[in-house]
């Protein structure tokens, strides 16, 4: 293989390594706060079923409180029947006992339904801590994941940039000129892999005699419509030598 060949095929697998490496660390406080969302949300879930059951202790209060008072109204009222005189004023009284004792059922069924309500908030609220405790878990272990991971690409970002600058000084001016030219152009990819007749990023055929040459791996050559450098992996190179994998379809 021609030297500079492999070693652009080395430098572009590098700069795409950089820019993907660049790319997550720039990320890293959007997805930080994407984790943090998620906690939030499920606090929120937490919080808003313990205020359920602030109101429904609430509401029960004041039905029990207008309870005793109607309890109250009904005891006087079977009180004072015992003093009636006439049988108006019995039926009267009856009347407002029976009136009574409907308030009291009323609001024995809406404390009852209360109290029904209360046992499913209780293990409503029960069921969101626990998803609480274990989203929290959850993120907490993703964010630890991700620091590491930041942490190693920031260490390999700085050891690729020692290995960057030794290739660029053993490749030749030109041809190190062309690929920079061709990278700003092209979204930085440079070297791009010919297969089976065709550039494999831009997807044009290449002309069969254009296309034998670069199987040899011997020269630089551009392919003719999106001018990258085309390098031909029937043999696959080395691990170490192997360049990115092609753009997306319809990559310019």
């Amino acid at each position: 293989m021609h030297p500079d060949l492999e070693r652009l095929i080395r430098l572009q697998r590098l700069e795409t390594f950089a820019e993907e490496a660049r790319r997550k660390i720039t990320e890293y406080p959007q997805r930080i706060q994407a984790l943090n969302a998620r906690l939030e949300e499920a606090k929120a879930v937490v919080a808003a079923v313990r205020e359920r059951i602030t109101d429904n202790q609430t509401v029960r209060r004041a039905e029990e409180k207008d309870l005793a008072a109607v309890q109250g109204r009904l005891t006087k009222y079977k009180d004072q029947l015992l003093e009636v005189k006439t049988n108006r004023e019995y039926q009267a009284m009856q009347q407002e006992i029976a009136a009574a004792q409907g308030e009291v059922g009323r609001h024995e069924d809406r404390i009852l339904e209360g109290m029904l309500e209360a046992d499913e908030l209780t293990r409503a609220v029960k069921r969101a801590e626990s998803d609480f405790a274990k989203v929290q878990a959850d993120v907490h272990s993703e964010q630890a994941a991700l620091d590491q991971e930041i942490k190693r690409l920031e260490a390999e970002l700085e050891r690729t940039g020692g290995t960057r600058a030794t290739l660029v000084a053993e490749i030749s001016v030109p041809v190190m000129s062309t690929f920079d030219i061709v990278a700003r152009g092209r979204k930085g990819i440079a070297v791009a892999e010919a297969r089976e007749g065709h550039c494999t990023v831009c997807h044009v055929r290449l002309r069969p005699q254009i296309f034998n040459e670069i199987r040899r791996n011997e020269a630089i050559i551009q392919c003719e419509s999106c001018q990258r450098i085309l390098y031909f992996a029937g043999a696959q190179p080395s691990a170490e030598t192997a360049a990115p994998s092609p753009e997306p379809a319809g990559a310019p």
